[in-house]
């Protein structure tokens, strides 16, 4: 943010000796020299104290190990830095033990951002118990759903919580679920968020309001009725609404007009001017242009390589391009063409 660097201090512990070894290389690079990065297990053994009791800090961020096995369950449950207020999870899935570590180390205006796998947002038993005591608190200010294979070791998508000690008044009582699984570049073997798919995120998240099919403000009372549920679809769903069928132009051909005028296909065509492909045929119906012979040619008559855009007219295609009344009258030639050769062999 422009200022000075040297004001900032960092902490962190780390019990991967070649992770811990790259952030120590990290901080040197950046001639970071202050950095206080500790080896060690933070559950079992949590290394920044003052006093005997946890430091606490301004942020704290972590992308801790996916639904960790033997992450110290029975340490926890006799933790002696009162970490654990909201009950320990299940031995085999340690995330929420590092949640509320995390918490435990923020201070009383504090803010965390961590990665966690989708199933800490509606797993039940003791994550549920977990889950509702940091909602009843009001701790929980973001729920912000991520691509999948964007993680370096895994493919399966992953949520970030937002975590804030001291929400602002009109934040109070609620949860804003960003739905951004589908905002990103796909690449080979991983994908990345662009500059604009993080600015999207941020900008939501700053403007705390609802964007269709992207993102939504719950209230806590909301959550309270979904028995503490925070699957993120089951509130700001990027699903697209169930496709149309036109029974006529199925039968007969021609593309309904109040398909395209549908508000969700609208999206999809960002507005796009469909006569570069489409004439009228009625007050109803449109129909591909004559010169467009087969569905490949369709992207030279758009002015855009927006790939749901091209899709979305393929589909049409597919979908209403060849009637089932031309198909029957293709049928019925192809039988006569069969029928002939069959008399010429002397079949009858």
């Amino acid at each position: 943010n422009g200022e000075n660097p040297r004001n900032i201090s960092l902490f962190g512990q780390e019990m991967n000796q070649g992770t811990w070894a790259i952030c120590k290389m990290n901080m040197f690079l950046h001639s970071v020299f202050s950095a206080d990065i500790k080896k060690g297990d933070t559950i079992r053994n949590p290394n920044h104290l003052k006093g005997g009791e946890l430091m606490t800090f301004d942020r704290v961020i972590a992308n801790p190990p996916f639904s960790l096995a033997k992450w110290g369950k029975e340490e926890a449950d006799n933790d002696s830095f009162g970490r654990f207020p909201y009950g320990t999870p299940p031995k085999d899935t340690g995330d929420l033990a590092f949640v509320q570590h995390m918490i435990a180390s923020l201070n009383a205006e504090g803010v965390m951002g961590v990665v966690v796998p989708h199933g800490v947002l509606f797993r039940g038993s003791s994550e549920k118990e977990i889950r509702k005591g940091i909602l009843g608190n009001d701790l929980l200010e973001a729920v912000i759903g991520l691509p999948s294979k964007l993680f370096y070791g895994t493919s399966i998508p992953a949520a970030m919580l937002i975590i804030n000690k001291k929400k602002s008044k009109d934040r109070k009582n609620k949860v804003i679920f960003i739905n951004s699984d589908l905002e990103f570049e796909e690449g080979k073997n991983q994908n990345k968020l662009r500059d604009e798919n993080i600015e999207m995120i941020v900008s939501t998240f700053d403007l705390y309001e609802d964007i269709k099919r992207y993102s939504k403000v719950v209230s806590m009372d909301e959550i309270r009725e979904n028995d503490y549920n925070l699957n993120i679809r089951r509130y700001a769903d990027t699903s697209p609404p169930p496709e149309q069928f036109d029974v006529r132009a199925i039968l007969q051909g021609g593309i309904p007009v109040s398909e395209i005028e549908d508000e969700y296909i609208q999206e999809t065509l960002q507005g796009m001017d469909v006569s570069c492909v489409f004439v009228k045929r009625d007050s109803n119906y449109y129909e591909f242009k004559s010169e467009i012979e087969s569905k490949e040619q369709i992207k030279d008559f758009l002015d855009t390589d927006e790939q749901a855009v091209v899709g979305q007219f393929e589909r049409w295609w597919d979908k209403y391009k060849v009637s089932l009344h031309e198909l029957d009258s293709e049928v019925k030639e192809s039988e006569e063409v069969m029928w002939g050769y069959l008399k010429e062999l002397g079949y009858e």
